[in-house]
């Protein structure tokens, strides 16, 4: 049964959301994304998307998601090969996707679509975003997202403007690397603003462009977000997960198997 599936993949064990079954929305064998983020495990983007455009039937993601047993995952997770929010069914997928099955639905977004309303509208169907926010100011989100061709100030009134109206739970996922690390308290200034439920601080542990950070210097990161609530990869344990195809797994969640 495994090789059928096209769309879904894992299970994997998130430190963020426990055991996620994954969506790709994108689901080509190329990545597609707006973004070149230098720690990214999928590596570098050879050609940014800017288009939002149906890449997958959305009845296609239900027929494969309709094969796997009930209650077996705790997040059922929009994410893959690039940028979920691409895909310009992606609010359709989430609500078919909550008519037939009763797990929270999570979106991993590197947010720079959240500053469109359709955007907003369509993340607006999930139970939990996790939203990016690598930087607090444009020259270093340029230098570790390669985002030459976006506005960080827009990104983040996007999000903001977001926060104001989902009901549902807004997390932002940091990813703290040696370019950034040396800013990390303009970017708790940010979130603060923001007012998230949760703050995520991540590094890269599997293999990437760029070396993760010591549990010491995320720690000492940490710091700066103390009034919020605030978790880190360092904080819960690594955990092993058999995924029903590995090979489809790997291709879109990096050499999960191997840990730096």
């Amino acid at each position: 049964m495994a090789d059928s599936f096209k769309y879904v993949f894992g299970p994997v064990h998130s430190w963020r959301l426990g055991r996620s079954l994954g969506i790709d929305p994108l689901s080509l064998e190329k990545k597609i994304c707006n973004m070149d983020c230098i720690y990214c495990q999928l590596g570098r983007s050879s050609q940014l998307a800017h288009d939002r455009e149906v890449f997958i039937p959305t009845q296609e993601v239900l027929d494969e998601l309709k094969q796997i047993p009930l209650n077996s995952v705790d997040h059922i997770t929009f994410s893959g090969r690039g940028e979920p929010t691409l895909a310009l069914n992606l609010g359709e997928m989430i609500r078919a996707v909550k008519v037939i099955r009763p797990e929270k639905v999570a979106v991993i977004t590197n947010s720079s679509l959240m500053n469109r309303e359709e955007v907003r509208h369509d993340l607006m169907a999930a139970d939990y975003v996790l939203a990016k926010l690598d930087a607090g100011n444009q020259m270093d989100f340029e230098m570790v997202d390669q985002g030459q061709t976006l506005d960080l100030s827009k990104i983040i009134q996007g999000i903001s403007d977001f926060r104001k109206v989902f009901k549902g739970r807004l997390a932002l996922q940091i990813m703290l690397v040696d370019d950034n690390i040396k800013n990390v308290e303009e970017i708790a200034k940010v979130s603060r603003q923001i007012k998230a439920d949760e703050v995520q601080l991540d590094t890269p542990l599997r293999p990437s462009g760029v070396q993760p950070l010591s549990k010491e210097r995320i720690f000492w990161a940490k710091e700066y977000f103390k009034d919020m609530t605030v978790v880190t990869v360092y904080d819960l344990p690594l955990q092993d997960y058999s995924p029903m195809d590995d090979k489809a797994t790997q291709r879109r969640h990096g050499n999960y198997k191997k840990r730096l």
